[in-house]
């Protein structure tokens, strides 16, 4: 068995994807339309042989989808979490859970998806301004 990609339904696939791909820093691997269907899924990833995030944009849809917290989150390990966290704000990602500890912060998509984002390895040691930092809304 093999693992393949967990799918999010997107509100607005445009504003989903200036998230995932300009912000998170996944790549669009593949993208199918089914006009028959009215929806559009969009594969994203590292790259094309990692586990996938499949957005599933349906045409017609007219309300933003409700949020449930029994999804959880999507998770990525980066190199340098400070580093990361800091282009995220820069790019107006706002950091709901700061990496205070120097290993782990969320952030939430448009579509209001969890993404927990991890430090690769030990954690870094603490440092401001995250160790002051506090936590904003929910993840």
């Amino acid at each position: 068995m093999r693992y393949l990609h967990a799918m999010v339904r997107v509100f607005d696939l445009s504003k989903a994807l200036d998230f995932y791909i300009n912000k998170i820093g996944l790549r669009e691997i593949r993208r199918t339309e089914h006009e028959q269907g009215r929806f559009t899924l969009v594969f994203l990833a590292t790259d094309p042989h990692a586990p996938m995030i499949e957005l599933t944009y349906n045409w017609d849809e007219k309300d933003q989808y409700t949020t449930g917290r029994n999804f959880g989150h999507l998770a990525f390990e980066v190199d340098n979490i400070y580093d990361y966290c800091q282009k995220l704000q820069e790019k107006g990602v706002v950091i709901l859970r700061p990496p205070r500890d120097g290993r782990m912060a969320f952030v939430r998509s448009p579509d209001h998806i969890s993404i927990e984002i991890l430090q690769k390895g030990l954690s870094l040691p603490q440092q401001e301004p995250w160790l002051s930092m506090k936590n904003t809304g929910e993840w």
